[in-house]
């Protein structure tokens, strides 16, 4: 069974940068045609995909975040990244992470099999 599980800090300054890691177990990232993605939830909203690292390395991302997000990942360690930059109290969110074997096209947020619990990321000064 697949689990992941995000870290990072829980609390991010106005204008800093956002990082949080996804470690793997039961699966590997380099998977055929399995994407990994990041998906946040805002309080009283609903789920936002932002991005995503393929089995490959390519990377995807939502076009309303694309210049403020980087996702990596490190093979080594089963792991990947999120680094979201600039960020406001609007960026205040529950923040997942993902898998995704497509069926048909990626990025489908019911497409995807396994996710992290979760962590919230309070932006604030």
């Amino acid at each position: 069974q697949v689990q992941l599980q995000e870290s990072g800090p829980g609390l991010v300054k106005p204008s800093q940068t956002l990082s949080l890691t996804c470690t793997v177990s039961g699966g590997s990232i380099t998977t055929n045609y399995s994407y990994w993605s990041w998906i946040r939830q805002p309080p009283g909203k609903g789920l936002e995909w932002m991005g995503a690292i393929a089995y490959s390395g390519s990377t995807y991302y939502s076009p309303s975040l694309k210049s403020r997000t980087s996702i990596s990942r490190d093979t080594s360690k089963n792991q990947f990244t999120l680094q979201l930059s600039s960020v406001t109290p609007e960026d205040t969110a529950v923040y997942y992470c993902a898998r995704e074997i497509p069926r048909w096209g990626p990025f489908y947020l019911d497409g995807m099999d396994y996710w992290g619990k979760g962590t919230l990321v309070t932006v604030s000064s």
